[in-house]
């Protein structure tokens, strides 16, 4: 089962289907993990809190039985304490939320039921991070403004992570980075202190369910860059 390993700090890639082929989700979520995914990244996005519409928790559901490691699913939908109890019924693995996505951000990451999240926007500062440590399994770093598939990193984001990682010192906290990450920067983003890396296009870029060859070395490319 997820999570039952005990937690390291090793590399972990973790595809974001948002790149991947909408009508053949099931068999993407398998070939990217046969290809070495260690997390499958779903990203929910509800058209409100960023623009642009994804999918709900009943996708999440049918996923679930074609991810056999981690559903890591990133919620960017406000107001989001409605949708939580129904992406872990889903079988969410980890829920990352957004602080500006409701109004007591502390007790939504504690309602329980999955590993809580949370995602750090370009923009929003780090001020109450340090209240917020010791609930937290993960911190998602945004490279990118939310949103999107395909955007470049922003590259001040790398003091930034480097600053979370020194928060988090010997906390067993995953630092995940989300946006524009690929082998060409993996490198420093892992120096700065990241130890999960969300990869849409990187990970997915010319390959297909029928070709899935070029995920594994898409994937392959990643984790050596990233070291």
């Amino acid at each position: 089962m997820p999570f039952t390993r005990p937690f390291d700090r090793s590399v972990k890639i973790a595809p974001s289907i948002l790149s991947a082929d909408f009508a053949n989700f099931g068999a993407e979520c398998r070939a990217i993990e046969q290809a070495g995914a260690d997390w499958v990244h779903v990203d929910v996005m509800d058209g409100h809190f960023v623009p642009n519409l994804s999918f709900g928790p009943m996708t999440a559901r049918a996923l679930r039985p074609h991810i056999a490691g981690v559903m890591d699913v990133h919620l960017m939908v406000a107001p989001v304490d409605l949708w939580l109890a129904d992406f872990i019924a889903a079988g969410a693995d980890v829920l990352t939320v957004h602080p500006e996505a409701g109004p007591h951000v502390h007790r939504t990451i504690r309602a329980g039921g999955a590993k809580a999240g949370l995602a750090i926007n370009p923009g929003t500062g780090l001020d109450g991070l340090p209240w917020l440590l010791d609930s937290v399994d993960l911190i998602c770093v945004m490279s990118v403004n939310p949103g999107f598939g395909g955007q470049s990193f922003i590259r001040e984001m790398l003091p930034k992570i480097a600053a979370i990682r020194a928060m988090i010192g010997d906390r067993p906290i995953h630092l995940q980075v989300d946006g524009g990450v690929t082998p060409a920067n993996a490198a420093e983003v892992r120096a700065a202190g990241a130890d999960v890396l969300v990869a849409g296009s990187a990970a997915f870029k010319g390959g297909s369910v029928a070709n899935p060859a070029p995920y594994a070395a898409n994937i392959a490319a990643l984790r050596a860059a990233a070291g």
